[in-house]
């Protein structure tokens, strides 16, 4: 009986259980309480919280991977091998952030040699340990999250950036693992498994090379990936970012915008917080391909932050897609203050005059330029561009509302809970927290202030030469979170004069801040990816 309790025991997930995923609990409740009991952008929150708690439970069959190709993620030599044809290869329920590199196993600080050589040593003989037969075996130690150690190549040989990574490739190492003895460099990548199975295929052996993306040895296993590493596939595919943007275009009014083209100059100046940001993770050492994609945040556009991630820094997707959704849905908190700093009270009252009535022609012709200008201009967002424009002309046209309604409706609540859990998913609490990670939402929140600030700023400049004056507080709304951004200003007007309305008019400068965003992410991807 106490036998069959214990066994029971040892087949659930409380073992798994660490202090990282406590941590996010607390987190994944703060989400829900923002949600459910202060309503901001529950829409984006509770998808977002919800798919973290999943990160952070020991579950099966949600986010496992299928088993099959194991590729080389770069140019490289075989170094070693360490399974052969029919062995099992196992993958933990739970897997831990795992080093990509030798040099990472050292972690930062400035050690000596011998330290560096122990670390090493004591990490492979660890490794060891927990995927030997004996450690499989030992329901404490599989909990420890340790897949199986495949292979470990050697890359194709690059100038280092800097000097110090340069003394990290070059360092030398003696280890022992499962009865080799390996002479590994820092440079060195660790192949891990990345799925349970059988091996049933190995396409090179020590010393041969293989190219990115070459298949290295091959897993095989009769069960399918979990739910979420498919629907996954619509993040790293750039089929939900796009999606979105199709419904948000039917979902918006850009006769603000045609109304009063002054506003386009609000939206392009909330792209200020974009390249500081840019300038700033650059000088937090962030590579620049990693700066352009951090800088989006300050956009408040989290479909267009995941567009160029993916191309240009797909290793931070996670924590660059946690920070602009989770900024987005926290802009009445953010912005409000800022906008009171810098805004006086006689300002915040401005009424601003009744505009012009547009017509639909105006409209679908608007939309017609816009798609034709912006597409010749940065091509490398055309899916974002043109599928915002193609959902506004469903809007406009008059003669498809079934279409129209399905864009803002159906598939973008749809695509909105996958896109949410999705991101949510990706926090793990070894993932999330890290200095790195938390770099990033710091500068997520800098982008936010200095988009918000450089909006108000500017209407104000704009107001020293303007007749018709324009009321500071819209010039917030630039950044591109449609249409939240825009309540926000309305909400902080009516707090100066109940009776001000500057709902419409912000709108103004929120839809100048989808294309803006958008044209500067093509920026990005265009002369950054080129180099």
């Amino acid at each position: 009986m106490i036998n069959s309790l214990c066994d029971l025991f040892m087949g659930t997930g409380f073992l798994y259980v660490d202090w990282r995923m406590v941590v996010m609990w607390g987190v994944v409740l703060v989400l829900f309480y923002l949600a459910v009991y202060k309503g901001f952008e529950p829409l984006l929150l509770i998808p977002i919280a919800f798919g973290a708690l999943l990160a952070n439970l020991p579950t099966e069959g949600v986010v496992n991977k299928p088993a099959g190709a194991v590729i080389s993620p770069a140019a490289a030599t075989v170094k070693q091998v360490f399974v052969s044809n029919g062995d099992a290869v196992f993958v933990p329920r739970v897997v831990k952030q795992l080093p990509k590199t030798v040099s990472d196993i050292i972690g930062g600080g400035d050690i000596s040699a011998a330290e560096a050589q122990r670390r090493v040593a004591e990490y492979f003989k660890f490794v060891a340990d927990i995927t030997s037969p004996e450690g499989r075996g030992d329901v404490f130690k599989k909990a420890k999250g340790i897949p199986d150690l495949l292979a470990i190549i050697s890359p194709a040989t690059e100038t280092p950036k800097t000097a110090a990574a340069a003394a990290d490739a070059s360092a030398k190492f003696t280890v022992e693992f499962k009865g080799r003895k390996l002479e590994l460099k820092g440079e060195d990548i660790l192949v891990w498994a990345s799925a349970s199975g059988n091996v049933s295929g190995i396409f090179a052996k020590a010393g041969e090379r293989v190219e990115n993306g070459e298949s290295i040895l091959d897993v095989y296993s009769p069960r399918t990936g979990g739910l979420y590493y498919y629907l996954q596939m619509g993040v790293l595919l750039e089929i939900f970012p796009p999606l979105i943007f199709l419904g948000v275009g039917a979902l918006t009014d850009f006769g603000p915008l045609i109304a009063n083209p002054k506003t386009l100059i609000l939206g392009g100046a909330a792209q200020f917080g974009v390249f500081m940001t840019f300038i700033g993770a650059a000088f937090l050492n962030f590579t620049t391909p990693e700066a352009a994609s951090i800088g989006i945040i300050g956009g408040a556009d989290g479909p267009t932050s995941i567009f160029i991630t993916n191309k240009l820094a797909p290793d931070l997707l996670a924590p660059i897609a946690v920070a602009a959704y989770s900024y987005m849905a926290l802009v009445p908190i953010i912005q409000p203050p800022i906008m009171r700093l810098l805004t006086t009270e006689s300002e915040r009252k401005i009424r601003m005059k009744s505009m012009r009535k547009i017509g639909k022609l105006e409209k679908l012709i608007f939309a017609l330029i816009v798609t034709v200008f912006c597409i010749l201009l940065v091509p490398d967002v055309s899916a974002l561009v043109g599928m915002l424009m193609l959902g506004n002309f469903l809007r406009e046209c008059g003669v498809c509302e079934r279409l129209s309604k399905a864009a803002q409706n159906e598939l973008i609540n749809v695509t909105t809970i996958f896109l949410g859990t999705s991101v949510g998913i990706t926090m793990t609490g070894d993932r999330f927290i890290r200095v790195e990670t938390l770099s990033i939402l710091a500068l997520g929140v800098v982008a936010f202030g200095f988009s918000t600030a450089a909006g108000v700023v500017m209407a104000k400049f704009m107001n020293l030469f303007l007749k018709d004056k324009i009321n500071p507080l819209i010039g917030s709304a630039g950044v591109s979170a449609v249409p939240m951004a825009a309540r926000v200003s309305q909400i902080e007007g009516q707090k100066a004069d109940p009776s001000n309305f500057l709902l419409m008019h912000a709108m103004g400068p929120n839809v100048a801040g989808v294309i803006g965003t958008a044209l500067v992410a093509g920026y990005f991807i265009a002369t950054i990816s080129a180099k």
